[in-house]
């Protein structure tokens, strides 16, 4: 599962990734009570599972280099 699904988020990305999706989720229910809240789906996703699939695809990566000991 770690190829299909590499930790690329430090963890104040996946905070972040994480209070956002819920505050987009939080729009379908309060507020202007619109279906496009349901994008909130997409951050909330991947800041629980560590892994985003457009910092794959690109390369990046914010998670901390693990450095090898010497």
């Amino acid at each position: 599962m770690g190829k299909l699904f590499p930790r690329n988020e430090h963890t104040v990305d996946r905070a972040l990734r994480v209070v956002l999706g819920i505050g987009l989720l939080s729009l379908t229910v309060a507020g202007p009570q619109t279906p496009w809240g349901y994008i909130g789906l997409v951050p909330l996703v991947t800041g629980l599972v560590g892994s985003c699939p457009l910092y794959t695809l690109f390369g990046l990566s914010t998670c901390p280099i693990a450095k090898p000991r010497t």
